[in-house]
């Protein structure tokens, strides 16, 4: 016979085990501004393009300050020209949403895998031999 004690203490390591190897769900933010400048917008797209090619969700907030709550049109432009740019590796979680003063939108990662960047300028390629 088999002691229930030592049985249920056997499965419950067996669950931590499998537990310790998982990778738990990530979601980074990316903040922008309704009126951001072209240069900053392509350098939050890099990182979040970053953030999507390792395999992370990602949400993308637009903060409006003052006067710019009348606007919302103005942080969904910006909102779009991202989805625009990111179309090929993610999928809208879930859609735009007012929360207060953000305007926010979740990116999931497509199962499609996207050859990673080439070589960055400056750094120079090691010959295998």
């Amino acid at each position: 016979m088999l002691d229930f004690g030592t049985w249920r203490y056997q499965q419950a390591k067996k669950e931590r085990e499998g537990r310790k190897h998982q990778k738990g769900l990530m979601v980074h933010e990316v903040r922008m501004r309704p009126h951001i400048s072209g240069h900053d917008m392509e350098r939050k797209v890099r990182l979040a393009e970053r953030f999507l090619r390792e395999g992370d969700r990602v949400k993308v907030t637009v903060m409006f300050r003052g006067r710019e709550m009348a606007h919302p049109e103005t942080g969904r432009a910006v909102l779009e020209r991202v989805l625009e740019h990111l179309k090929e590796l993610s999928a809208v979680d879930r859609g735009a949403n007012m929360e207060g003063r953000f305007l926010t939108i979740i990116l999931a990662p497509t199962n499609k895998k996207m050859p990673k960047p080439t070589q960055v300028a400056g750094e120079q390629q090691v010959a295998q031999t």
